[in-house]
């Protein structure tokens, strides 16, 4: 009886083994087969104890087949994304991904995460092919797609849909949603290859007003930049064909008289470059959406507050006009440590009024705007700032005769501060 029990104790034992060893072995497996490719989009997938992480590509082919589908039914997967609930409909061959709440991020937008409160997704495939439904609030996609041997290609449209609908899925975040009339539509088009996360979007908006922010009230604001100023240069309004205002809008706005408050191209632009992992990241603001930012949103980088932005750019497009928008942003704009305004970049770089500057200071001062900050500490502690970038404005300024271009680009190659201005540097304080 004794060897009896020994054998069987022995038996199960052994089969235990084995089983861990097998099971051990699915999980390396199944790592293998859905683990991250080279600069593939990832997630990571709790099993039990364990942590794996996966290629969302893998996932996503993996994931649709139906045998598999159906284990997922009634699961509740935690991502990155959130808590991630599966349900299987055998009648129709569909997997529901259901997210609540939802969390993106990209570095296309910086490190604020974007949060929706309901987003639902559909799979169906057919062999490689792979189809469906996305849907948070009331604005709903179509999605498409083809499995390849290394990844997946998605295309993804969002039919014309009321401006109105996309703002209120973040209206615990947009204060303004609550107040503003928004009207017009929005479509979108967009290609995704994965695992590369090559990108491509082509949005459209048509008909977008916005009514109810008080923009006109802004027709009367009053600068506080020229405070400390001598009267005469505080007094003093810079025209909008002034060499500055030319060199302001070569450096942050070429299509400033051409676009309604936004800048659909740079948008694109924009997502293109900073798709990169070790890109520096762009912005596609324009001079009315910087307005924006400057009198209401704040610097921070977000897509909320980008989206606060273009409400407030469209409205004041309206109530205000280009004229006084761009007199708003050179009163307004930060020009290095405690300096802001145009009249006072003049006065503390140059000693001038932002009237009487040369075509070369203003663009010295213009191309200073992309990082104020930098500029002024390199301007104390060299004498110059970048000079390649004041060169890229000049060849933006209008209008100019190639011997004036000429000449310009000469004198920004020897140019830096006056003598009588270096007290004015000296006092300029670290951001």
């Amino acid at each position: 009886m004794r060897k009896l029990l020994w054998a069987t104790a022995r038996v199960l034992v052994i089969a235990a083994v084995l089983a861990m060893l097998g099971l051990s072995a699915l999980l390396f497996a199944a790592q293998a087969i859905v683990r991250p490719a080279p600069g593939d989009w990832a997630t990571t997938l709790r099993v039990g104890p364990l942590k794996m992480d996966v290629g969302v590509a893998a996932l996503v082919q993996w994931g649709s087949t139906p045998w598999i589908a159906k284990q997922l039914h009634g699961r509740t997967l935690p991502t990155r994304l959130g808590d991630v609930h599966l349900a299987w409909d055998d009648i129709t061959q569909q997997l529901s991904l259901h997210c609540q709440p939802c969390t993106l991020r990209s570095s296309s937008w910086g490190g604020e995460p974007l949060r929706l409160q309901d987003v639902r997704m559909t799979v169906r495939r057919n062999a490689t092919e792979l189809r469906g439904t996305l849907q948070s609030g009331a604005v709903t996609a179509t999605w498409h797609g083809a499995l390849r041997p290394a990844g997946i290609t998605l295309h993804i449209d969002v039919p014309s849909t009321p401006v109105a609908a996309g703002y209120a899925l973040f209206a615990n975040a947009i204060p303004e949603v609550a107040t503003a009339q928004i009207d017009g539509t929005f479509s979108l088009k967009a290609k995704l290859e994965l695992p590369g996360k090559a990108l491509t979007v082509q949005p459209r908006l048509e008909g977008m007003a916005v009514q109810g922010l008080g923009t006109e009230a802004w027709a009367q604001a009053q600068s506080q930049c020229s405070q400390g100023l001598p009267v005469a240069m505080a007094k003093t309004t810079l025209r909008a064909d002034s060499v500055l205002a030319r060199a302001v809008l070569a450096a942050e706005d070429q299509r400033f008289y051409e676009h309604p408050g936004y800048d659909l191209m740079e948008m694109n632009k924009a997502l293109r470059s900073n798709q990169a992992e070790d890109a520096t990241l762009r912005g596609a603001s324009t001079l009315s959406q910087q307005v924006a930012k400057l009198l209401v949103t704040g610097g921070e980088r977000s897509p909320v507050r980008k989206l606060r932005e273009l409400l407030y750019a469209v409205e004041m497009e309206q109530t205000l006009g280009k004229a006084r928008i761009l007199q708003l942003y050179l009163s307004h704009a930060p020009w290095g440590a405690t300096v802001c305004g145009a009249q006072a970049a003049a006065h503390t770089y140059f000693g001038k009024r932002a009237d009487q500057l040369t075509a070369a200071q203003a663009v010295w001062l213009a191309a200073m705007l992309h990082n104020p900050a930098l500029e002024a500490q390199r301007w104390k502690a060299r004498g110059s700032i970048n000079l390649e970038r004041a060169q890229w404005v000049a060849a933006g300024l209008r209008p100019l005769r190639r011997t004036e271009r000429n000449q310009l680009l000469a004198d920004l190659a020897v140019m830096g501060p006056p003598e009588r201005t270096t007290s004015r540097l000296a006092g300029l304080s670290k951001q």
